[in-house]
């Protein structure tokens, strides 16, 4: 229905039109080609000369592109006579204005072109209301800025290292668009609110798609689905606090453990951490009762922080089987790398550090702790065995008994060696490198700033790349779009029962 309002209003010539525009495109290409390339036969071969060739071709199939694409756009609509009187967007009503206006500035991969459209006003000419251009609309143009070009800006923006004048620059310099910094921000703001709403079901598809190939694959092991979160600090820009930034990750590894896919989830600063919890929830929730074949063994990694314990406490182990009802067993793995430290903070407490007995019994206590069924337990006994027997200063008896109490207080969650045998990761370096990557990496560069709403635009994006479902995502906004797009009037009531009669 909503694309009759441009396309089809001169269907009749429509193959004329296309044929036209490609004799006239063409016509124009030719004599350039040729000049181009008597260039490089005419003189002697040299790699100089194959260079600037090589160049000069990629600019003229640029400037050919953006020609024949200008032809075309300005063919679709034709005459605005011929189009519907008054249509339908967002629940409003338009009418059609008498003549096209033109926008000169729409953003394509081939650079900028002039776009001729037929406007349409609101109803009441009482109310201060945009108009708005059904072709525009329906070429999915934000900001003036092509669906194509919103994609690849969308990428560099998230890509590791950009920054605003990177992503300006490029622009301008392989695909000859100049876009201002407000123009880009509303892009991108854009952007993130028609991803986001289609994130989560981008995610748990791939999500899905892991567990099915992970449960077929070859292995003596049943599937695991380790979930993690960490924080990282950041400066806010406006008011210089340092506050706590999240990340997460969900993993799954197949029956070898071998790691088939991870999602990335990130939010910026927030007191509670509440949002990052519902995020995590929501998608867990979303993918368990779709899933149709046996649980895969679910794994909580992370540290031993106040909001990654409490996460544990207060919502995943209140999770319920999709299926049965009954609760899910989570396994809790304190992360390994942090055990260790303990470890080593207890050698250096008993031995000194430096010495060849620090090094000697940390790593032997180390290889305990990953090895036996309950290493934990031995590395306490032999550390407070050693404790018995050597005298410690206050500050080095200090320095034990807090490593001591923190090994002791979680290891019911360090049966490492159970771990391994089960494929679950002993260690939150996935959650952990997620921190950097997502973060370090994008959003802590030298002399970066930002704000927290700059920071979700950010966020939203990289997730997304790093999670691999960006085409699947943009593909879903790209019909949201088309799902809203104006549509003709609808007749009266008293037409349908004339044209009935």
């Amino acid at each position: 229905m909503s694309q009759s309002i441009a396309t089809d209003a001169n269907s009749a010539t429509a193959d004329e039109q296309i044929e036209r525009s490609v004799d006239e495109a063409l016509k124009w290409l030719r004599p350039q080609l040729i000049d181009l390339t008597r260039t490089v036969r005419a003189g002697r071969l040299t790699p100089t000369m194959f260079h600037n060739y090589e160049l000069g071709l990629m600019q003229l199939l640029l400037a050919f592109g953006r020609r024949f694409l200008e032809l075309v756009l300005n063919g679709l609509e034709g005459d605005c006579r011929l189009l519907p009187h008054d249509v339908i967007y967002q629940g409003q009503g338009y009418r059609r204005l008498g003549k096209k206006t033109r926008n000169a500035h729409v953003a394509t991969l081939f650079g900028a072109v002039c776009l001729w459209r037929c406007a349409y006003r609101f109803w009441d000419p009482l109310i201060k209301e945009a108009c708005i251009f059904p072709l525009e609309l329906q070429l999915g143009l934000v900001e003036g800025v092509t669906p194509a070009l919103a994609d690849h800006i969308g990428r560099r923006w998230a890509e590791t290292g950009a920054t605003q004048n990177r992503v300006l620059r490029e622009l301008k310099e392989e695909h000859h668009v100049s876009l201002g910094v407000k123009r880009l921000r509303n892009l991108l703001t854009a952007l993130h609110e028609e991803m986001s709403e289609h994130r989560q079901s981008a995610q748990v598809e791939a999500l899905l798609n892991a567990l099915r190939i992970a449960d077929s694959n070859r292995g003596n092991r049943k599937p695991v689905l380790a979930v993690g979160r960490d924080g990282i600090t950041m400066c806010e820009y406006k008011h210089r606090f340092w506050e706590v930034a999240t990340a997460a990750t969900l993993s799954v590894f197949d029956r070898a453990g071998k790691r088939l896919t991870t999602i990335y989830l990130a939010y910026p600063p927030e007191l509670g951490q509440n949002t990052m919890s519902q995020m995590m929830t929501d998608l867990l929730k979303e993918v368990l009762p779709r899933w149709d074949g046996p649980l895969p063994t679910l794994a909580y990694v992370a540290d031993s922080g106040g909001n990654e314990s409490s996460y544990f406490e207060e919502a995943l182990r209140r999770m319920r089987h999709p299926r049965t009802g009954e609760p899910l067993v989570w396994e809790r793995v304190v992360d390994y790398f942090h055990a260790a430290e303990r470890v080593w903070a207890m050698s250096a407490a008993l031995f000194g550090k430096g010495t060849p007995e620090y090094f000697a019994w940390a790593r032997r206590m180390l290889r305990t702790l990953k090895t036996k069924s309950n290493g934990a337990k031995r590395v306490l006994h032999s550390a407070a065995s050693h404790r018995a027997r050597n005298r410690l200063g206050k500050t080095r008896t200090k320095e034990f008994w807090k490593a001591y109490r923190y090994l002791r207080k979680r290891t019911k969650w360090m049966r490492y060696s159970n771990y391994k045998r089960r494929h679950i990761p002993l260690g939150s370096g996935v959650t952990e490198a997620a921190c950097k990557t997502i973060y370090t990496q994008r959003m802590k560069l030298s002399g970066m700033r930002w704000t927290k709403r700059g920071a979700l635009h950010i966020l939203t994006l990289r997730t997304i790349v790093l999670s691999r479902t960006w085409e699947s995502s943009y593909r879903k906004a790209l019909d949201a779009r088309t799902n809203a797009l104006p549509r003709p009037y609808a007749k009266t009531v008293r037409e349908t029962l004339a044209n009935a009669a």
